[in-house]
């Protein structure tokens, strides 16, 4: 399928399209879930992949009562703030501040969409559940994975970001490549993975500076599908 036909695509899309993406319908996004050009993407995966996860799903809350309401939704929330806990359907749940979550939908194919717990939201009674915010529009998502991974981003940002000092599930809220980002550590059935969040005005600069950071750890780019099959290693 061609992106265009779809109501939302990914905001480096023509990266993408230059990188000989094949792409699928995802709800109303267009995906792309593998790369013409590649040889063995699920060992591209392994060893250090960029795989662009914008058109799925994500949402965020914040404000007073937002953790205490989430709960009550069946979140699962993590402990402290700047770590993550996995969600029973796949997501993720970040927490970037006391009161503030970030959630991930599903990287499998039946889980569910975050983006719905809008409706719950607006016909709650309570006045302390916080606000919705929309992430889906103003954040580009992408995952790297890779055993070379912490060594690749080591180059654009300054945090420790090694595994045996950044534990799975860790947050940093911090600099990479010299742009405001969230950084969340989430190992993918035993392989090294970051998630990246950033402002998607920058996605296609972004996605630049890490392929041409990757470039000598013999990285490249990675579709859903195979993003899928490290899940399930």
């Amino acid at each position: 399928m061609e992106p265009a036909s779809q109501t939302r695509r990914a905001f480096a899309y023509r990266r993408l399209v230059e990188a000989g993406a094949t792409f699928e319908a995802l709800g109303e996004s267009a995906v792309a879930t593998s790369y013409r050009n590649a040889t063995d993407e699920g060992e591209t995966a392994r060893r250090m992949g960029l795989a662009d996860l914008s058109p799925l799903p994500r949402i965020g809350f914040k404000g007073k009562g937002t953790t205490a309401w989430l709960d009550s939704q069946g979140i699962t929330i993590p402990g402290a703030p700047n770590r993550a806990a996995p969600q029973p359907d796949g997501g993720l749940a970040l927490r970037l501040a006391d009161q503030e979550i970030l959630l991930l939908g599903s990287l499998n194919e039946a889980g569910s969409d975050p983006t719905k717990l809008e409706g719950p939201w607006a016909a709650s009674e309570t006045k302390s559940r916080g606000y919705p915010l929309p992430r889906q529009e103003t954040h580009a998502w992408f995952l790297l994975s890779g055993d070379k991974t912490d060594a690749m981003l080591a180059k654009l940002c300054g945090v420790d970001l090694r595994p045996a000092k950044f534990l799975d599930l860790s947050i940093a809220q911090t600099s990479i490549a010299r742009m405001t980002g969230v950084l969340c550590r989430q190992d993918l059935g035993g392989t090294l993975a970051y998630h990246l969040l950033a402002d998607s005005a920058s996605a296609t600069y972004l996605w630049d500076c890490l392929m041409d950071a990757m470039a000598e750890f013999r990285g490249g780019p990675v579709g859903l599908s195979a993003v899928r099959s490290l899940t399930k290693a």
